[in-house]
């Protein structure tokens, strides 16, 4: 047998070390992590062998992931006879993982148990939780349509050996030695509370078998889609763990929306908005990452027609059963009912966006906060949604620390003021100090601060909110002599200010008019600056 050692990436030896050795208060996640990896392989070649006729499926459609107890050799094994791991994969996948943005996982390390745990699984490297509580793992993998297996091994310590192997049928067996500390996860009963507590809501069956057993295998799970139960037969728990499954992450959902759409089209959505920032949110090929089923077929996680590009923190499943199951990727993007169903998907969430600023306004600013910088894209790229979009959206401004809603801006506009004032900027503390909003301040005329970079895009074709224009500040000191600052005690004091006129004014706009002659279109007076000086 040929075997070859390699070096892992040395961004990954300082992952394993982070995995294996700091975030030991919440190892049983490994199961959990190493189960979903499983389901999903599962899922992979069920879809692949549908549109790839060439691809060879032995599992004849009864795809399930195993779990196996040795408690003389002191292995726990999770088996799945799903796709499987060709050689190249393995060194991509388990030796780099440069894909999975573990150079980034790196940088964000913080050394917070809790803040670095909920990392593991957005980066996509939950495969190395099992060196939680193994000194050892193999793994034996062979690839649906290919001849050849091949054995993956390392003790994560900085090296790994690839080498050739046996496997009867495509799928994939990952081994663990477990560590004398961590002998628990050798017992059945502890097996299964970690299986029916993280991992009861997946599609394929999770069974166990054990070496003390004898004969046959325990069915841990009941393989029902959580989506295609009812909501009132769901708890917050069920909710909240299918939330780590589907978007591999460790913080609570912050929003849940599960319903059931019937009528000339059906599908079902169960979707949730994080509660965290995905780390890979202002990723530049701005994917998104929510499921697409066919009658609970998995089909891909990569639909850009699914949903826009706007909403790509969004995590879970759609499911329809009026798509055409063998459905190619290519036809995804030409298929009308998949545009009706983003059309009505894309709708409540808005909706449920609206519901939860409206009645929770202060965690809808979290949310904002978070969030709000991709939101704002769709005022850009969607122009069927626009209005929700810009209902939703929040801005720093002058009025204060809170953010603002473009419906509580026109609400406190002044008397005389007809457009919607902004400034452009890196930051709020460098718009803050420009000398432009000075005239603003001294009517006390709201302006928004837009310091995303997304501001400069949208600003330019979103031309007005109810009637209402944006304007620049740097285009607007003119409109300053035709607001009010505040009702009848603001009139009088523009009556006496007008009555009052600056001695010699006229005459010094004329001299500097005929001193400087064309270079300047026009000299007028200007209330827009108040304490700098003109430049």
């Amino acid at each position: 047998m040929t075997q070859e050692t390699f070096t892992f990436q040395a961004e990954v030896g300082k992952l394993l070390d982070i995995v294996a050795r700091s975030l030991y208060s919440h190892k049983e996640i490994f199961l959990r992590e190493l189960i979903s990896n499983a389901s999903d392989a599962c899922d992979k070649l069920r879809y692949e062998s549908l549109t790839n006729k060439e691809l060879t499926d032995t599992s004849g459609g009864d795809y399930r992931v195993v779990l196996r107890t040795d408690k003389k050799k002191k292995t726990l094994t999770v088996t799945d006879n799903g796709i499987g791991m060709s050689r190249e994969e393995l060194t991509e996948l388990l030796g780099t993982i440069a894909r999975s943005g573990t150079q980034a996982f790196a940088e964000q390390l913080s050394g917070n148990k809790d803040a670095d745990m909920s990392l593991i699984g957005q980066f996509g490297v939950g495969f190395y939780s099992a060196f939680m509580v193994a000194d050892k793992v193999e793994v034996v993998t062979r690839k649906a349509g290919e001849d050849k297996a091949w054995a993956w091994e390392s003790d994560g310590q900085g090296t790994y050996t690839i080498a050739d192997a046996e496997r009867d049928t495509c799928g994939t067996d990952v081994i663990m030695h477990i560590t004398k500390e961590d002998k628990e996860y050798l017992d059945d009963a502890r097996i299964s509370t970690v299986v029916k507590t993280y991992s009861d809501h997946i599609g394929v069956p999770v069974f166990l078998v054990s070496s003390d057993a004898e004969g046959g295998e325990e069915a841990l799970t009941s393989a029902a889609a959580l989506w295609t139960r009812e909501k009132k037969d769901i708890t917050a728990d069920q909710y909240k763990e299918f939330y780590h499954h589907a978007a591999h992450a460790f913080d609570e959902p912050w929003l849940v929306m599960h319903n059931k759409v019937e009528g000339v089209l059906s599908y079902t959505n169960l979707l949730f908005v994080p509660a965290m920032r995905p780390w890979d949110m202002f990723n530049g090929e701005r994917k998104n990452k929510v499921k697409l089923y066919v009658n609970r077929v998995f089909i891909t996680d990569d639909c850009e027609e699914l949903l826009p590009a706007y909403l790509r923190f969004v995590r879970g499943v759609v499911d329809s059963e009026d798509l055409t199951l063998n459905i190619s990727r290519e036809m995804l993007q030409r298929d009308p009912k998949l545009a009706k169903i983003r059309k009505g998907v894309v709708k409540r969430i808005l909706g449920e966006l609206k519901k939860k600023a409206e009645k929770k306004p202060d965690e809808y600013a979290t949310f904002w906060e978070n969030f709000g910088a991709v939101v704002k894209e769709g005022l850009y790229e969607d122009f069927e949604n626009r209005d929700s979009v810009m209902e939703l959206s929040r801005f720093k401004s002058t009025a204060g620390d809170d953010l603002v809603s473009l419906a509580e801006y026109v609400g406190r506009m002044k008397e005389g003021q007809s457009a919607i004032y902004y400034i452009t900027g890196e930051d709020k503390e460098q718009v803050a100090r420009s000398p432009q909003l000075e005239g603003f301040r001294a009517k006390d005329v709201e302006v928004l601060f837009l310091t995303d970079p997304i501001d400069d895009f949208w600003i330019q074709s979103v031309n007005q909110y109810e009637d209402k224009l944006f304007k620049s500040v740097t285009r607007a000191g003119d409109d300053l002599d035709s607001i009010t600052e505040d009702g009848d005690k603001a009139k009088g004091d523009k009556k006496k200010d007008e009555s009052v006129a600056t001695p010699g004014i006229d005459s010094l706009i004329a001299r500097i008019k005929i001193s400087l002659g064309e270079a300047v279109k026009d000299v007028r007076v200007s209330s827009r600056l108040t304490d700098s000086a003109v430049c």
